[in-house]
């Protein structure tokens, strides 16, 4: 087993030395063999703070790449899932470049192999167990309904539908069935439907979710309105659900350029 950690960045110049600080832990650094940020074209020099952090990181493989255009979010998971397939990772962790998350989290499930029984272990937010500080009530709520809703759609129960932190065993991603979901925020909710209907093995787990100086990118009424257009799209037809491009711009590739790579 060879396990990258995925770091997507987005203007997120003052939480990222944060985040990655949190790999220096030495029970995760031990669990891990390498991590990839990802930055998505941020403006406020995102990219030279996870440089400077990433150079004396005590990891094996530390890479940092920049989008060679504005991918959105669900972009740049495609950028790393490819990343990892082509260096031999056989799983993937994504843990959010704006410190919300902690990786901390997931440690127990690495050491007692439960990543190894599923193809997807999923952060749930909501599920028991879990702790939300500085969340909001509103946000809570609306997140709880639409679990509801995608947990009844799906006939599976959802505790989550995107966390920042998840773990994806890179081979699930074989047949490519998540490319034409949207690049945008809502990626992880086309990924949970799909990752469902075509019955990969997910399990969920409760983590801590803080939010102190984060600035989100995520508009609550906007995403409201797409979260219930795609599920409109999925109700209507599951087979044209996943078969149909749901990209404003259907790529053909997503490629970036290699800002740094350091090894030990």
């Amino acid at each position: 087993m060879s396990i990258l950690v995925f770091i997507p960045m987005y203007n997120c110049a003052q939480q990222i030395p944060r985040v990655l600080d949190q790999l220096r832990d030495p029970r995760i650094a031990k669990l891990i063999d390498g991590v990839v940020c990802v930055d998505n074209r941020s403006t406020d020099g995102t990219a030279e703070a996870a440089e400077a952090a990433l150079a004396d990181l005590p990891l094996p493989s530390r890479t940092l790449l920049r989008n060679d255009d504005n991918y959105g979010l669900g972009g740049s998971h495609k950028v790393a899932i490819n990343f990892a397939r082509d260096n031999g990772f056989t799983h993937l962790i994504v843990l959010h470049g704006d410190d919300q998350g902690s990786i901390i989290d997931i440690a127990a499930h690495l050491e007692n192999g439960t990543y190894e029984n599923c193809d997807f272990l999923m952060g749930a937010r909501f599920m028991r167990g879990s702790q939300l500080q500085g969340y909001s009530a509103l946000r809570t709520i609306a997140n709880r309904v639409f679990n509801m809703i995608f947990s009844v759609v799906s006939g599976k129960r959802l505790y989550d539908l995107g966390s920042g932190l998840n773990l994806f065993r890179v081979s699930a991603f074989q047949d490519d069935f998540h490319l034409k979901f949207a690049d945008d925020l809502t990626f992880n909710y086309y990924l949970i439907l799909g990752v469902v209907a075509y019955k990969h093995r997910v399990t969920f787990f409760p983590l801590t979710w803080r939010e102190d100086d984060q600035i989100s990118n995520a508009k609550l009424s906007k995403m409201g309105f797409q979260i219930l257009r795609l599920l409109g799209a999925r109700i209507m037809s599951k087979r044209k659900f996943l078969q149909s491009d749901h990209r404003a711009v259907a790529r053909g590739s997503y490629p970036s350029t290699q800002i740094g790579h350091w090894t030990e």
